[in-house]
Order: C-alpha cells, then sequence, then structure tokens
C-alpha cells in the first residue's frame, strides 16, 4: 500500500498538474498564433534589414524593441546577429537585439501576464528592455570586435558572413516574397502557431511536470530557507543554463516556486538567466564570438537576471 505521505504529495501534485495545464495551454495556444503573425509581418531579413540602417544610441533602442518583438529561436537569431555584424553594425548595437531576444518576447509577455499579473509583467519587460539597452551601449565602450569570428553562416536561402565583424556584407539577397492578404497571413500564422505549439509541447508539458512535483513533493519551508541566502538572486540566474528547456517550460517551473513562497525576484533571476545562458544558445555563440566575448555575453545576461531579481524582491518582498 502507498504511504499516505507520498500518496498526498503525488495527489497533490496531479492537482497542481491539472492547474497549471488549464492556466499555460490556453495561453501558450495564444501567444503561439501571436507570434506566427508577427513572423508573417516581420520576418528575420527584414529585421536585419531595419537594423543595418540604424546607428549608436537609438539603434540599441531600437534592436531591442526589435529582438523584443521578433520572437526567434537561437538557429533565427545568430545567423541576424552574424548579418548585422557583417554589415558593419556596431556591435553594442547587436547585442541589444542579441540580449533582449531571448528574454523579452510574445511567449514570456502572455504567459507572465497569465501566471503574475500585469504589474509584475510591466516591470519585468520594460526593465529588461532598458537593460539589453543600457548592457549594448556598454558593450560598445569596449573595443571588443576583434572576438568576432570570421565565419559564413547559411541558413534557408541565404548565406550571411560576419568577416570578423568588419563593415563588409556578404548576405545574400533574401528571395522575393509574394504578396500575401492579410486573411492568408492569418491563415499560416494559424497553421504555424499549431507546428510550433506541437513542437513546444514537450517541453512545456516537462516544465509543467516538474513544476507539480516542486509544489507536491518539495517542503515549502525547505524552498523558502534556500532562497533566503543573500546569494539567492545571481545563484538562481546561474543554475537556470543547465536547467532550461524552454520559456514556456521555465515558466512552468517559475509558478510553483512562487507559489510555494520563493521570492517573484528570485524566479525571475532564474527565468533570465535560463534563457539568456542556456546551453544550446551558448553552443550556437560560439560559432560566433571567441570565448573571452561568450564570457562577456553570458556574464551580461547573468547580470540583468541579477539585477531584475533584487529589483523585484526590493519592490513585491
Amino acid at each position: 500500500m502507498t504511504p499516505s505521505g507520498i500518496e498526498t504529495a503525488l495527489l497533490d501534485s496531479g492537482a497542481y498538474f491539472l492547474h497549471l495545464a488549464t492556466v499555460l495551454v490556453p495561453l501558450f495556444v495564444g501567444a503561439s498564433f501571436l507570434v506566427g503573425l508577427v513572423e508573417e509581418y516581420l520576418p528575420p531579413e527584414r529585421v536585419e534589414a531595419v537594423l543595418r540602417e540604424r546607428n549608436r544610441g537609438s539603434g540599441n533602442v531600437a534592436a531591442a524593441g526589435l529582438g523584443a518583438v521578433t520572437p526567434f529561436c537561437s538557429c533565427s537569431t545568430v545567423p541576424i546577429l552574424a548579418g548585422l555584424l557583417g554589415a558593419g553594425a556596431p556591435l553594442g548595437l547587436s547585442f541589444s537585439f542579441l540580449l533582449a531576444s531571448p528574454i523579452v518576447n510574445e511567449i514570456a509577455a502572455v504567459l507572465l501576464l497569465g501566471l503574475f499579473g500585469v504589474e509584475i509583467t510591466a516591470i519585468y519587460l520594460g526593465s529588461a528592455l532598458v537593460a539589453a539597452v543600457v548592457g549594448g551601449v556598454v558593450i560598445d565602450t569596449f573595443d571588443l570586435e576583434h572576438l568576432v569570428k570570421d565565419v559564413r553562416i547559411t541558413t534557408n536561402d541565404r548565406t550571411v558572413a560576419t568577416d570578423g565583424g568588419t563593415a563588409s556584407c556578404s548576405c545574400s539577397a533574401p528571395s522575393a516574397q509574394a504578396t500575401k492578404s492579410h486573411r492568408e497571413r492569418v491563415e499560416t500564422a494559424a497553421g504555424g502557431a499549431w507546428s510550433f505549439f506541437r513542437d513546444a509541447f514537450p517541453y512545456l508539458l516537462l516544465g509543467m511536470t516538474l513544476g507539480a512535483l516542486i509544489h507536491g513533493a518539495v517542503p515549502a519551508s525547505w524552498l523558502q530557507r534556500v532562497a533566503g541566502n543573500p546569494l539567492a538572486v545571481p545563484l538562481a540566474a546561474l543554475a537556470g543554463a543547465p536547467l532550461y528547456v524552454s520559456m514556456a517550460g521555465m515558466l512552468g517551473i517559475a509558478a510553483p516556486l512562487v507559489d510555494q513562497g520563493v521570492p517573484i525576484g528570485t524566479v525571475v533571476a532564474f527565468v533570465v538567466g535560463g534563457a539568456g545562458v542556456s546551453v544550446p544558445n551558448l553552443i550556437l555563440l560560439n560559432k560566433l564570438f571567441e570565448r573571452k566575448l561568450l564570457v562577456v555575453y553570458a556574464a551580461t545576461v547573468v547580470t540583468i537576471g541579477t539585477m531584475l531579481g533584487y529589483g523585484l524582491n526590493f519592490l513585491f518582498v
């Protein structure tokens, strides 16, 4: 016979899993459709073309803004980054795009709104955008362009080259796309939303499962004691990287942590660190950056996560 304590924990985990699924699955489907619409009206080639025309300062703001509204995965973000650097865009401007892209996007916004409400979502998005702009400006003050590798990346029907960060573009012209009606774009976005949801659902399921087990099996007092460590925020930012599955999966873990009494800022640091310094993201960026620049990027993300974490804890704890 199953011990009562374990049985109770499993029942609690099962009930919480159903709660998470009821909240997260509809939100994720809606966010996936929004992602599809953005990609229909703002493809990677257009983003790259817009940012090539920008300079420092205002360009950092534009880069962070476009990084936020274009939820490309790392396999799309890195070629855009290579194209920007190959066209002679300042490294700091490119960094603003790179910093904003993984941690500020439609998926994060919709899921954060459903889980934590308007106030926390607005503070998170606004602060992360400002941090991406400032981070890019700071990076631009250092002479780090020589740490960009001379590489050529082929993706879909185009090739981009960094040429070691020099101001020469080796990007092939994007193929002309047939003009679509709004209805066709919506229909394409809907089909893409289903495909995106289908591909991402295993990660969402994994996140919800881990979150449910945390809620049912891990004592809240233990989590609160760990979170009470003065270094809990930066440690959470570092811990997120090896545990990252996807933004949806991370937020599936974040919700029960907050419910169990872990401060919201510590949880946000965990999410930001995981999204920005995930192992797959670092592997792709390693093809583009020398090791020193990769460390600078990772340290910048952890710093952003730590600052957001301490700030949110100050406001809400």
